[in-house]
């Protein structure tokens, strides 16, 4: 797959928002590895008060919380949607998200852009962020 430059995103006004009005977050790709980049962002976003939702195919529990094997099993709302997933699986998020209804933004971690993906959720009024790490911009802006 050749790499692209995300077309669609929000500016950091918009990130900063996005912050302030999110609760819970779903972690799509949430690894029981400490070492693992997604391991370490979501124990950040736990530990700064964020509800975090572990999406994984394996393990019970990760980082203290039951883990659901997809989006749809998630029975209660989720404000955001983290991605720690290659760019063409995107797509497959971004649509249970849509089909959700409940998804106010879906964030694509550090090298992950699909525009088709986030241009579809734009259309849909899900706020975008692609190609940026939710722990480096929070520590950032807060």
């Amino acid at each position: 797959m050749e790499c692209e430059f995300p077309s669609v995103n929000s500016n950091q006004e918009e990130i900063k928002n996005i912050f302030e009005n999110t609760k819970t977050i779903a972690i799509i790709g949430l690894s029981p590895n400490e070492d693992k980049a997604s391991n370490m962002v979501a124990k950040y976003l736990k530990d700064v008060g964020y509800k975090i939702v572990p999406v994984y195919p394996k393990e019970e529990e990760i980082l203290g919380e039951k883990v659901y094997r997809s989006l749809k099993e998630i029975p209660f709302k989720v404000d955001m949607v983290d991605i720690f997933r290659k760019p063409d699986v995107i797509g497959l998020v971004v649509d249970a998200a849509i089909e959700r209804g409940d998804i106010d933004c879906v964030w694509t971690q550090l090298g992950l852009v699909n525009n088709e993906a986030a241009a579809k959720a734009e259309e849909k009024g899900i706020k975008v962020v692609q190609n940026k790490c939710t722990k480096i911009e929070h520590r950032a802006i807060f």
